[in-house]
């Protein structure tokens, strides 16, 4: 495969999940010590990958839970971010300046803060009241992240007695990193046509829905802008027909995330609606890999992390044709902002 170091990613993987148990026996704890609320409070594309974890939870638990801009917490009141509050908080490098003052602004109120990050002993993690650390970089820090936010929210609702089948949820989710790597190298397959189809185009519209409404997010901010300093517009799927639907016309670039929960139906709408107004369709759906013993709830909830292992096999390709590498920036970090 292009580029791509299959013992390294295996081994972050392996590492975010070799995380289960600390992360449970940290959940335990905040449950006995009365938890009612879970804020899941990342700056930029480590706030959006905390959003199907965050969904999860309000789906399928009594607790109340938001995803929220640690940019937007500092200096308001918020009513129940204080005792009785779990916040979550990733950085990547550990470094991002909003999360590290949002943890300790939240600990001032005396709510339990929860710092992931890719390496130990940073800033932001040591304002947390916990730590937790699995070295990654940007190629690697997606699916490390999305795997990392599940455990915790498949922790909080075993202790609250909200999930029956967690052992063999947790067990299932264990044959995950192999078959990440399979859905790579099937990936490889498609990936430099789907990247000749992006870099061909200089205006992208990229849309989802439900758990896998993240991982658009995120490709199209992250990746297409950030990385590669093309312009997107990620779009929810539900929302596509308030208003972007009036940007399709022929050889508009419309770039589609399926995944394998009930928001598939809303990017199938949308599918069916560019396709018949003769715009340029890119699909990528995790339904065409197997991921053999994976059973359909497991499948469902990793649909975003499968999304952005492919993902990045796109990505790997479309650096080299743009003849951009994704680690060049002209502001990010770069300038003071």
């Amino acid at each position: 495969m292009l580029n791509f170091d299959a013992d390294r990613f295996v081994g972050i993987q392996a590492g975010a999940l070799a995380l289960s148990g600390s992360l449970s026996d940290c959940m335990g704890r905040c449950v006995a010590d009365g938890l009612e609320t879970v804020y899941f409070m990342g700056s930029g594309g480590a706030g959006i990958l905390m959003l199907p974890a965050a969904q999860l939870l309000q789906q399928r638990s009594e607790l109340t839970t938001y995803a929220v801009s640690p940019a937007q917490v500092v200096g308001n009141d918020i009513v129940r971010l204080g005792p009785g509050a779990l916040v979550i908080a990733p950085s990547l490098s550990g470094t991002t300046e909003e999360t590290r003052l949002a943890i300790e602004w939240c600990r001032a109120r005396g709510a339990k803060t929860v710092a992931l990050t890719g390496r130990s002993g940073s800033p932001v993690g040591q304002a947390a009241d916990f730590e937790f650390t699995n070295p990654a970089a940007d190629d690697t820090s997606s699916e490390s992240f999305y795997l990392q936010s599940l455990l915790i929210v498949l922790a909080l609702m075993r202790e609250r007695k909200e999930l029956d089948d967690y052992d063999v949820i947790n067990a299932e989710l264990g044959k995950v990193p192999a078959l990440l790597l399979d859905a790579k190298r099937n990936a490889e397959d498609y990936a430099p046509a789907i990247a000749a189809a992006i870099a061909r185009d200089s205006f992208h519209i990229i849309s989802s829905a439900g758990n896998s409404w993240a991982e658009a997010f995120y490709y199209g901010m992250c990746i297409l802008e950030e990385m590669q300093w093309i312009r997107t517009r990620p779009v929810h799927s539900a929302d596509f027909f308030h208003g972007p639907l009036e940007l399709i016309e022929r050889n508009v670039s419309v770039i589609l995330l399926k995944g394998e929960d009930g928001g598939r139906a809303l990017v199938e709408r949308v599918e069916r609606f560019a396709r018949t107004h003769e715009a340029n369709v890119l699909v990528i759906d995790t339904r065409t890999h197997a991921l053999p013993g994976l059973s359909e709830n497991v499948r469902r909830m990793v649909a975003p992390v499968v999304l952005a292992t492919i993902l990045e096999r796109v990505s790997a390709h479309l650096e080299v044709l743009t003849e951009h590498p994704l680690t060049t920036r002209r502001y990010y970090r770069k300038i003071a902002y």
